[in-house]
């Protein structure tokens, strides 16, 4: 950091009075970290870091190996809008070293710069725009969360009074005001349940963005006694909530290396390749893209999410969906990441599959304009369509057995994400549901 960079952070810390400062960053399942620091310790902060003990994060480091620290990136700084007074923060997210000063490999941010690094020395910038779906429930007179909706609308409704419009309008106020720049917001299909999008950025900007979104909603809806949830499918029956990816490869000139006004459909050979190599990669990047045995609840047929693998330019029962804008909008959406993953790995592990597809030239197969979940099982089977994972321990398999989700990776995260998610599916497979009972303790 220069010292003109760290000159402007303290000026603006002092001119609008500023009393905290948030030192940010995630842990490797995507859950968000935060030291605060008094104002006057930032400047100390930014020379020298915060030392933590890493031990004590999940997927960091042992206890003999627990000291880290975290360095904060400057170009994250922003003042946190939804605070004033004698409590106004800010925020600014770090990147993680180690002891020894190296930078942490652990580190999720890391293995996405890594990933863009290597666009860059293809010549391009991946940018990202995520659509952010989440719920909204009413909480109890105890202050707990409940799985009562907000609200009883459904997709595109604008309800009276309606206190989910309320956070959805006063969130996109608030990340406007940190030049996020919110493209659009709506209530989603499901009962008390919202979307809120991202315009794109770069990938690394677009996912620092998304640690702060999390806690803009999450701060604005207990402001109006209601709790945002991530999880993909909190309730049995009704849609769950994705994370849709909005991606495309932007030249060191400032084009779109997807467009090509002479290509099918008007798509360059990048476009077709990157596309490629995400359908050709899509079972084993699915454990990090849906990552929680929940998330695979969600990832059914019926309920407007992918089950299968195939592309089209309409259809959105389909896994990747070529929406219609083309030059600089040109662009693929990649529907079966969700909002409770880790959103730099996730990013990482979308560009490192598209990348393989255009250094390997895989060629996509033909798009598919038909509901898939419709088509008989022989003849899905005849179009040679491939289905996602089906729960968490076949995603897991996929992602073990992958060269290159491991290269993508490293060896840290995947050993300790494994291990993780491993004990967490035989907790999960082990539980003796209410389901069962009810089904099962009379007649068995």
């Amino acid at each position: 950091m220069s010292d003109e960079q760290k000159d402007a952070i303290l000026k603006r810390m002092e001119d609008e009075s500023v009393r905290f400062v948030l030192i940010q960053f995630m842990d490797i399942l995507g859950i968000v970290k935060s030291i605060t620091l008094p104002g006057n310790q930032l400047e100390r902060a930014l020379d020298n870091g915060v030392v933590f003990d890493g031990s004590s994060i999940v997927g960091y480091a042992t206890i003999e190996e627990s000291d880290m620290r975290a360095l904060p990136d400057s170009s994250t700084f922003r003042i946190l809008p939804w605070t004033s007074g004698d409590t106004k923060c800010a925020g600014i997210v770090c990147n993680i070293h180690e002891a020894s000063g190296d930078r942490f490999s652990g580190d999720p941010r890391y293995v996405l710069e890594l990933m863009m690094e290597k666009a860059a020395e293809g010549g391009h910038i991946f940018n990202t725009g995520p659509e952010y779906e989440f719920f909204l429930f009413k909480i109890d007179e105890n202050g707990n969360p409940t799985t009562t909706p907000g609200d009883a609308g459904g997709y595109f409704d604008l309800l009276p009074l309606d206190e989910g419009d309320m956070v959805r309008k006063k969130t996109t106020h608030l990340l406007n005001a940190l030049g996020y720049e919110v493209e659009a917001s709506h209530h989603e299909v499901a009962p008390g349940q919202h979307e809120i999008d991202l315009r794109y950025t770069d990938a690394m900007t677009s996912a620092d963005r998304v640690l702060t979104l999390k806690n803009a909603i999450r701060t604005v809806a207990l402001e109006h006694r209601l709790h945002a949830t991530f999880m993909p499918k909190p309730i049995f029956g009704i849609n769950g909530s994705g994370m849709h990816t909005h991606q495309s490869l932007i030249t060191k000139d400032g084009e779109n290396a997807f467009y090509n006004p002479d290509g099918e459909y008007e798509l360059s050979d990048t476009a077709r390749w990157f596309l490629g190599g995400a359908l050709a990669h899509a079972r084993e990047t699915c454990a990090i893209l849906a990552s929680w045995t929940n998330s695979y609840k969600r990832l059914v047929p019926g309920y407007e999410a992918p089950v299968h693998i195939s592309w089209a330019n309409r259809n959105r029962s389909a896994l990747i969906r070529v929406p219609p804008d083309r030059e600089m909008k040109t662009r693929i959406e990649v529907r079966n990441p969700d909002p409770a993953g880790n959103p730099y790995l996730q990013y990482a592990v979308m560009l490192a599959a598209g990348l393989h597809g255009i250094e390997k030239k895989i060629e996509p197969p033909g798009p598919v304009e038909v509901d898939i979940y419709k088509l008989p099982s022989k003849e899905r089977q005849r179009l040679g369509i491939g289905s996602l994972p089906a729960n968490l321990e076949e995603a897991l398999d996929e992602l073990e057995g992958s060269d290159l989700m491991g290269e993508t990776l490293g060896a840290h995260i995947m050993t300790h994400f494994l291990y993780i998610k491993r004990g967490e599916w035989d907790k999960y497979r082990t539980q003796v549901t209410e389901w069962e009972t009810e089904n099962f303790l009379r007649i068995l």
